[in-house]
C-alpha cells in the first residue's frame, strides 16, 4: 500500500509540473502556413497525462494540408499529433480594410482641410465585410482642380514739357510701370512761352491664373468583419506520453493493514552473585599458587649459588 502512495505522488507531481509550464503556451516551432485560433492545455486519462488541443478556423478554398501536424518538444517532452477533426459551422471572419475617399476643397490650406473630414466613417465591402474606419491623417493630400485666367485693365500716365512741336514722335510710345509694359494710347497737347507739353496716356493688361479648388484624397484604415461566414474549423489533439507511469492500484476498496503490538522490550538480567564459601575458597586458592611460586623461585637461585 506504501508503494500504490508514493507512486500516486510521483504522479501528481508530474502533473503540477507540466500545468506549470505547459507546451500549449509556446509558439508552433513547426513550418506552418496557417496559425492557431485557440490553444489548450489539458490532462486526459487515468494518469492524467498532457494533451494539448489547437483549433484551426480556415475557409472552404484553404489547403488544410497548411495546418502543422509534426511532433514538437517542450521542457524535455515530445508531443505528436493523436487525431485531427473537421467541422463545417458559421464564423465570424475579420480582415484589414482601407478606403479612399474623394472630395472637393475650395482651399489648399490643409489645416482647414483636416477640419472638414471626419475622424472616422463606416464602410462595406461588396461582398458583405463591414467595420468603422479611422482617418489616416497622414494620407491626406489636395491637388489643385484647375486653373482659372484673371485679366485687368493697366493703365499710367506721363507729362512731357517743353518740347519743340506738338508731334507725336517727340512722345515715348511704350513704357515701364509696376514692372508691366503699357502702350500710348492718347497725347493731349498744351502751349505755353517755352514749348509745348504733352500729357500722354498709357494702358495695358495684366493676366494672372488661380485655382479654382482643389481635390482632396484621404485613407480611412481600420478592420472589417464579416457575420455568418462559413468556416471548416479543424481540431488537433497533440498528446505526450514521456510521464512516468504510476502503480496501477488494486480494485475493491483499501484496506488498512493490521495493527500489530511491538514486542515487549528485553529486560536485562543480573547473574546471581557468587556465594561467600565459595568467594573464600578461591581466595585461598590464589595465596596458595602465590606462596608455590615464591618457594620455587627461591630453590632456583639456591641452586645457582652452590653451582657457582
Amino acid at each position: 500500500m506504501k508503494k500504490q502512495r508514493i507512486a500516486t505522488l510521483l504522479c501528481t507531481a508530474a502533473l503540477l509540473l507540466c500545468a506549470a509550464s505547459p507546451p500549449a503556451l509556446t509558439a508552433d516551432r513547426s513550418a506552418a502556413c496557417y496559425y492557431p485560433v485557440e490553444v489548450e492545455s489539458y490532462t486526459a486519462g487515468d494518469f492524467g497525462q498532457p494533451r494539448v488541443r489547437k483549433v484551426y478556423q480556415l475557409s472552404r478554398s484553404d489547403d488544410p494540408a497548411g495546418i502543422p501536424t509534426d511532433d514538437f518538444e517542450e521542457y524535455g517532452r515530445t508531443f505528436h499529433l493523436m487525431e485531427m477533426t473537421r467541422k463545417d459551422e458559421l464564423g465570424v471572419d475579420t480582415r484589414p480594410l482601407t478606403k479612399t475617399i474623394t472630395t472637393d476643397s475650395a482651399t489648399g490650406d490643409l489645416g482647414e482641410i483636416l477640419k472638414a473630414l471626419a475622424p472616422e466613417i463606416e464602410a462595406e465591402t461588396e461582398d458583405g465585410y463591414a467595420g468603422v474606419l479611422t482617418l489616416d491623417y497622414n494620407s491626406v493630400q489636395a491637388e489643385v482642380k484647375g486653373y482659372r485666367t484673371s485679366t485687368r485693365t493697366l493703365s499710367a500716365s506721363r507729362t512731357y514739357p517743353n518740347l519743340s512741336d506738338a508731334d507725336l514722335s517727340l512722345v515715348p510710345k511704350t513704357i515701364t510701370d509696376g514692372g508691366r509694359t503699357l502702350t500710348l494710347a492718347d497725347v493731349k497737347w498744351t502751349a505755353d512761352a517755352v514749348g509745348y507739353t504733352a500729357a500722354a496716356s498709357y494702358t495695358g493688361t495684366s493676366s494672372s491664373r488661380y485655382p479654382t479648388g482643389y481635390t482632396v484624397t484621404a485613407d480611412y484604415t481600420g478592420e472589417a468583419a464579416k457575420t455568418d461566414y462559413e468556416v471548416v474549423t479543424y481540431t488537433a489533439i497533440f498528446g505526450c506520453t514521456e510521464i512516468p507511469a504510476a502503480e496501477v492500484p488494486s480494485e475493491g476498496p483499501e484496506q488498512e493493514e493490521p495493527f500489530q503490538a511491538p514486542p515487549p522490550a528485553p529486560q536485562e538480567t543480573m547473574e546471581p552473585a557468587p556465594s561467600a564459601p565459595l568467594a573464600a575458597a578461591g581466595c585461598v586458592g590464589g595465596i596458595a599458587a602465590l606462596l608455590a611460586a615464591g618457594l620455587w623461585t627461591a630453590g632456583k637461585i639456591k641452586e645457582r649459588r652452590a653451582q657457582s
